[in-house]
């Protein structure tokens, strides 16, 4: 017996593989991955190889340990595009434990024990990111600032002294890490410091818009997305529903107090946002499937960013807004099923 009854016909087949999806979407990260090192260093390709290897060793456990034969799953894609979304979602100086923590969290707790690719109802990667925040706020918000605003660059050498040692001469590091744009204003606003005053600030080099190197990091995201709108990877209604929604929030309450509440662009460009809108969100496994539910989705996750960004206690809320609508898919594909061809609705 077919333990998944299809919902409605007719029915299109299609040559495109899990294994050529997942190549797709890496292609798309390689262009994020360079800006991010341009601008921050090399710590986040050394997070990235540490991702990776915790990856392979910790899928083929589980397969085996499940009893599922180890190659076909293991060569599909699926953990790496988990690895990729997890490791820009990190300080690229944190902890080498931190990453492989994370990594190991998400395959296993996230995927495998729902009963593996195809069966799980939360994001891998996103569930991850949330146990990381919730169990390590302090070595979560150790971020690298960009060089041009630090006036330093991390070699190689200290990148991997610091992922694996922890130690750095103080002046470097206090002259290297940071607060996020977002992280930022939130902070100026509890200090009675307007959004304008801190978007402003020549030292952090803002550009009154968003921060520099988070604005050409999500840029690369952004044309990594399209690449995969062009080549039908991920469907529009998932990025146009989600920056939809944040850019309309947005919009709305910067209307209403400019000194109290960022521009439309902070948002778009600022933390994740492209990398959610392009590659976090369009998991197909856990995100809405039909049309309509795919905008409702979307666009109530880019609701959820802006509540969290603006009044909850974390300065970016993509994982938590992802986690809490992929509760809601099921429902939201019950209702929004689109009419069955030869039958009224």
């Amino acid at each position: 017996m077919n333990p998944w009854p299809p919902h409605s016909a007719p029915f299109m087949h299609t040559n495109t593989s899990v294994t050529q999806v997942m190549l797709r979407v890496q292609i798309a990260s390689i262009l994020p991955l360079v800006v991010h090192i341009y601008f921050f260093g090399w710590g986040i390709a050394v997070q990235w190889i540490l991702a990776m290897l915790t990856g392979l060793v910790v899928e083929y456990a589980m397969l085996h340990l499940r009893g599922r034969p180890v190659k076909p799953f293991l060569l599909d894609g699926s953990a790496v595009i988990t690895v990729t979304g997890l490791t820009f979602c990190i300080p690229p100086e944190s902890p080498w434990w931190l990453i492989v923590l994370g990594v190991s969290f998400a395959l296993i707790f996230g995927k495998h024990l729902y009963g593996g690719l195809g069966f799980n109802p939360f994001n891998p990667a996103m569930l991850g990111y949330a146990f990381l925040l919730v169990s390590f706020p302090a070595e979560m918000t150790q971020w690298t600032l960009p060089s041009a605003v630090s006036g330093h660059t991390l070699s190689m050498t200290e990148s991997l002294i610091k992922i694996f040692t922890g130690h750095l001469p103080a002046s470097i590091m206090d002259q290297v890490t940071g607060a996020t744009p977002l992280d930022h204003v939130k902070t100026g606003l509890t200090q009675g410091i307007g959004v304008p005053e801190t978007l402003n600030n020549a030292q952090t080099i803002w550009h009154g818009v968003a921060g520099h190197g988070w604005i050409q990091v999500n840029l690369a995201f952004m044309l990594g997305g399209l690449y995969l709108l062009w080549t039908r990877t991920i469907r529009w209604q998932y990025p146009v529903g989600f920056l939809g929604a944040l850019g309309l929030m947005a919009a709305i309450f910067h209307a209403i107090d400019p000194n109290q509440y960022p521009p439309v662009l902070f948002h778009l460009l600022s933390g994740g946002t492209m990398l959610a809108a392009f590659f976090i969100i369009t998991d197909p496994v856990t995100a809405s499937t039909t049309p309509l539910g795919r905008l409702i989705y979307a666009a109530g996750i880019g609701v959820l960013v802006y509540i969290i960004r603006t009044w909850g206690g974390y300065p970016d809320g993509i994982a938590f807004a992802v986690l809490l609508m992929n509760i809601f898919v099921p429902l939201i594909d019950q209702y929004t099923q689109p009419r069955v061809k030869g039958h009224p609705r």
